[in-house]
């Protein structure tokens, strides 16, 4: 049995959608919701499988809500069902942590469908989701790793530094002295534009400077 919580501030749609996911053999409708703010406190208690979350509710957005969620429950499964298919909210929404993103208008043997399918770990969307989803990906490609013109051995050091070594197993690791380590993050600090070993190791992972 799948269970599945709601997050649909009007009252009609809310009592709707409930007695549709009863209605299927497999789901049950564990809670209901009319805002993030009912949500958060209660949610919890009984983990659902899958939660549809609608975007446009009163006091914090959907999309919020989905950040906040995904946060405290990061293996949660969050399906955007909503009205908007504009590409700022599918782009926040898919950013914040949702599952998937499904229109109001979708038919009910898709959407029941699409419940079973974020349970499994799938991701459903909507077919003109799905297109505006692969648009936005085509539009925003990732930029290349950059290396910041460090040298391969100050790339070594860096790589080290990133796989939890400290100066002293660093220095062991490549068979030189705390000194010699120390200089050559000198010129890592200053190439990176940071401050601090963790400042550094950060830099690395989130500009892909070393694998």
């Amino acid at each position: 049995m799948v269970t599945v919580a709601i997050i649909e501030d009007q009252r009609e749609i809310r009592e709707g959608l409930r007695e549709l996911i009863d209605g299927a053999e497999d789901l049950r409708c564990a809670a209901a919701f009319g805002s993030v703010e009912e949500t958060l406190p209660s949610i919890g208690d009984d983990l659902p499988d899958v939660v549809l979350v609608d975007i446009g509710l009163p006091g914090k957005s959907g999309i919020e809500g989905i950040r906040l969620l995904k946060e405290r429950y990061p293996n949660l499964m969050l399906v955007v069902l909503t009205v908007f298919d504009d590409d700022r909210r599918v782009f926040e929404a898919i950013c914040a942590g949702a599952s998937g993103y499904l229109l109001k208008k979708t038919p009910t043997p898709r959407l029941i469908q699409g419940i079973r399918d974020a349970a499994a770990g799938g991701s459903p969307m909507s077919p003109e989701i799905a297109a505006r989803v692969i648009a936005l990906f085509r539009q925003t490609r990732p930029a290349p790793p950059e290396d910041h013109d460090l040298t391969p051995h100050e790339l070594r050091v860096l790589k080290l530094l990133v796989d939890g070594h400290n100066y002293r197993t660093a220095a062991v690791e490549l068979g030189v002295s705390v000194n010699t380590i120390s200089f050559h993050m000198k010129r890592i600090y200053d190439k990176l534009h940071v401050h601090t070993k963790s400042e550094a190791v950060a830099k690395a992972l989130r500009n892909q400077i070393v694998g």
